[in-house]
């Protein structure tokens, strides 16, 4: 998905939030937003949104010093999604689709998005979303692909979101790589996180070998290639990877909730909608 114009006053904002999480030196963040602002004249609209990403918080932390800002918060998210762990599963015991509502759970898990800036209530948010319909519903392909797959690659988003991941991932019932973000970025998950979310205990671990805020394959590196490639299934969470993937050639699956106009209109939904999209199905 290439990058528009209402894209460029979000990521100021973005790096915004990110420079006061890493400091209260005001003059840091002065010189942080000047050195972003004056990039953007450069920046390609033909490039996707995590690229010009990758550029914004590569600088917060050249002028911060700060490697991950958002830990803290993301420690927070995790501790409280691992609360709601064993609620989250007796609801999908009593399910009578328990794919599906695993499914919905872990997109309910995409509201903990610190990059677009909107206020979340995870729990209000999954009482939600376990009834809300969907946008894009290509829940039958899913099953099928599913149903076939030996291997499945999934790619994971924020922190707070790696737990739901879990969940669905219990329910797949198959073999499964999860592929993290290789540092720190915004609140995206890394290897470290997933551990604290307890992925380990359910899939391989890998990294996307990239520092960009979302899985670009031109930036990532052989190791992830080889399995995204070669995977019979993959499926992407979030906005970000969506930017990032939606033009490649393989089949991919979309969990998302559609946060801001500019994604809700590449899908053709409204904003707030979630989605389970499939391409080159």
């Amino acid at each position: 998905m290439k990058t528009f114009l209402d894209c460029l006053p979000c990521m100021m904002s973005q790096a915004l939030r990110a420079g006061r999480m890493a400091t209260d030196d005001e003059k840091k963040i002065k010189e942080l937003l000047d050195s972003i602002g004056a990039m953007m004249k450069d920046i390609p609209l033909e490039n996707t949104p995590p690229e010009t990403g990758d550029i914004i918080y590569k600088e917060v932390r050249k002028i911060t010093g700060v490697d991950d800002p958002y830990k803290k918060i993301k420690e927070s998210n995790i501790q409280e999604a691992i609360s709601l762990y064993p609620e989250l599963k007796e609801i999908i015991r009593k399910s009578d689709n328990k794919l599906l509502t695993a499914i919905r759970i872990a997109i309910a898990g995409n509201v903990i998005d610190l990059g677009v800036g909107k206020e979340f209530n995870i729990v209000e948010d999954i009482r939600k979303i376990l009834k809300q319909e969907f946008g894009i519903f290509d829940f039958n392909e899913f099953v099928k692909h599913l149903e076939k797959a030996n291997s499945i690659l999934y790619i994971g988003d924020n922190a707070g979101e790696s737990v739901f991941d879990k969940i669905l991932i219990e329910e797949l019932k198959k073999p499964v790589t999860y592929v993290v973000r290789d540092i720190p970025v915004i609140n995206d998950v890394t290897y470290e996180d997933a551990v604290a979310s307890g992925i380990n205990k359910v899939a391989e671990i890998i990294s996307s070998g990239s520092s960009a805020p979302a899985v670009i394959p031109e930036l990532c590196d052989e190791n992830f290639m080889e399995k995204f490639n070669a995977a019979d299934m993959v499926i992407s969470k979030g906005q970000g990877n969506y930017e990032g993937l939606s033009n490649v050639e393989r089949s991919v699956f979309f969990l998302l909730k559609a946060k801001c106009h500019v994604i809700a209109n590449d899908l053709n939904v409204k904003e707030d909608d979630i989605v389970l999209k499939g391409i080159n199905i």
